[in-house]
């Protein structure tokens, strides 16, 4: 019992200390993109986080995968009156990026591993900051490479760069369901195993699949 809530009170400490420092780190934020911005990505709804989960994890038989536009007026006159074109928020467009189920899936994903490591009896203190490095790390060198390729292979795209974030924070959610069902078929014995591969190749391929057809980094035909 006494161990049990050691490793409880220091699961909740690192938690409260990762807490502060994701706060302080969101308030310089506001040096490098718009709140403004950042609004649009999270104006999302219960009904849309359901189903774009449900997109991201079954997107083979999903149409349209187009972006729905809606026009503006620029001008107040209506003699010189021109239109301008944006993109719906995630709330009306289920095919829009938005930010929140990918915050939340990488938030979800570093507190899982943690928590798996404690049920293992591989918990130290390190699991989190480690966990959470390794996983920014990746979904950096992503949109680097993603950029990089663009840039080299001379492809023109209007993608901002949290819309690559976005897309590239997807993948976690097929990493929770790869972690969770393997865990469950193999009754805690990890992601290893023919249950473990066959679940994390079907997540990879939706992924794969959900990213191609929404064709983000492509110039719409």
């Amino acid at each position: 019992m006494l161990g049990k809530s050691i490793w409880s009170k220091t699961c909740v400490s690192l938690i409260l200390k990762s807490c502060i420092l994701y706060s302080a780190k969101l308030a310089q934020i506001n040096r490098y993109v718009p709140v403004g911005a950042l609004k649009h990505y999270f104006n999302v709804t219960t009904p849309y986080v359901l189903r774009k989960i449900l997109l991201v994890l079954f997107p083979w038989r999903h149409k349209p995968w187009s972006r729905q536009q809606r026009p503006s007026t620029t001008s107040s006159s209506q003699e010189s009156a021109s239109y301008s074109y944006y993109f719906l928020p995630p709330r009306d467009d289920l095919n829009s990026p938005d930010m929140y189920i990918p915050v939340m899936a990488f938030v979800t994903y570093i507190l899982l591993s943690t928590l798996l490591a404690g049920l293992r009896g591989a918990f130290h203190p390190e699991v989190m900051g480690l966990t959470a490095t390794t996983a920014f790390v990746v979904v950096v060198l992503e949109i680097l490479g993603l950029k990089f390729g663009t840039y080299i292979l001379s492809i023109s795209n209007d993608s901002q760069l949290l819309d690559l974030v976005a897309y590239s924070g997807y993948k976690f959610v097929g990493v929770i369901a790869t972690l969770v069902i393997s865990e469950i078929l193999n009754r805690g014995a990890g992601t290893g195993g023919w249950a473990g591969w066959t679940i994390f190749t079907y997540t990879f391929l939706a992924n794969a699949f959900f990213l191609v057809r929404l064709r983000p980094f492509l110039p719409k035909a």
